[in-house]
C-alpha cells in the first residue's frame, strides 16, 4: 500500500459493517468483465485483489472463476473466511503479489486500486498475468447527477472541510489512479445502477467509509450529529424510509 495505508487499513476494525452495508454489483459487470477480457469467467484462474470481506469475490466464485483472495487486513481476511470458506485467501497487497509469475488468468481490483501505489502495482499485477490474460478495477461511484446525492456529497465536504467529491465522480481517472495504466490494450466502460435499502442500511454504508473510520472514538460524537442530521435530509426525500441509492460502475480493463 502507499503512504495511505492507515486509511487503507482502517476498513479492518469494521469488517462485519462493510460486509453488511456496502453495496455489491449488478451482474451486467461481470457480463461486461467478460466480454472486454474475450473470455468466460468459468474456470478463469482469478486474483482478486484487496478482497476486503469478499463482496466481489463472492461474485466471481459464483459464476465458477476459480478465486484467490489477496487481503492485507486480518479482520476483513477473517470475515472473508467466514462467508466463503471454500476460497483461499493471502495476506498480502497489490504492491507485492505473493503469487507466482503468469499464474492467472485474470486479476481484478473491486474498489481497492485507488489503495495501491501504481507504480509498484501495475508491474506486480503484468508479471501475475498470463499473456492475454487480464487487469480488471471496477468501483461503485454515488451517482451525483441525482439530485439528492448532490445534495449529500456538499454536506459531506461541508462536514470533512475538503473541496473534493466525497462520493468520487463517474469517469474521475485522475483519483482513481487510472493515468498510469499502459502495457496493454484498455478499455473504460460506466454502468448505471441503483438498490433500495432502509435508511438505517444507507447510513451504516456511509459511515462505512474511510473518512469516518480513521477518525476514531476522539470524533464519534461528531459523526454520530453528522448521521443524525443526514437521516433528517434523508427523511425529507425518502418518507418511507427506504433510499434508492444510485450508483455508475466504472470498470477499467487492461489486457496484457
Amino acid at each position: 500500500m502507499t503512504a495511505s495505508t492507515p486509511r487503507a487499513l482502517s476498513f479492518d476494525s469494521a469488517a462485519a459493517q462493510y460486509a453488511a452495508a456496502r453495496p455489491g454489483y449488478p451482474p451486467v459487470l461481470l457480463d461486461t468483465v467478460e466480454e472486454l477480457a474475450g473470455r468466460p469467467l468459468k474456470g478463469a484462474r482469478t486474483v482478486d485483489v484487496g478482497a476486503g470481506t469478499g463482496i466481489a469475490t463472492r461474485l466471481l466464485h459464483a459464476r465458477g472463476a476459480l478465486v484467490t483472495a489477496v487481503e492485507p487486513g486480518p479482520g476483513m481476511a477473517g470475515e472473508l473466511r467466514r462467508s466463503l470458506p471454500s476460497v483461499p485467501v493471502v495476506r498480502g497487497d497489490g504492491n507485492r503479489l505473493p503469487l507466482a509469475t503468469a499464474s492467472a488468468d485474470l486479476v481484478t481490483y473491486a474498489q481497492s486500486w485507488h489503495w495501491t501505489d501504481p507504480a509498484l502495482a501495475l508491474p506486480e499485477a503484468l508479471r501475475v498475468l498470463r499473456p492475454g490474460g487480464a487487469l480488471a478495477l471496477w468501483w461503485n461511484v454515488a451517482d451525483d447527477s441525482v439530485p439528492w446525492i448532490a445534495d449529500q456529497d456538499t454536506r459531506l465536504r461541508r462536514h470533512f472541510g475538503t473541496d473534493d467529491s466525497a462520493h468520487g465522480a463517474p469517469g474521475g481517472a485522475g483519483s482513481r489512479n487510472l493515468g498510469q495504466l499502459s502495457g496493454g490494450e484498455f478499455t473504460q466502460r460506466l454502468l448505471p445502477w441503483s438498490r433500495t435499502v432502509p435508511v438505517d442500511l444507507h447510513l451504516a454504508n456511509l459511515a462505512s467509509h474511510s473518512a469516518f473510520l480513521v477518525r476514531g472514538a476522539a470524533e464519534e460524537a461528531s459523526t454520530r450529529r453528522f448521521l443524525d442530521e443526514e437521516r433528517k435530509h434523508l427523511a425529507a426525500v425518502f418518507p418511507d424510509g427506504a433510499v434508492e441509492e444510485r450508483y455508475v460502475v466504472e470498470v477499467a480493463l487492461l489486457i496484457r
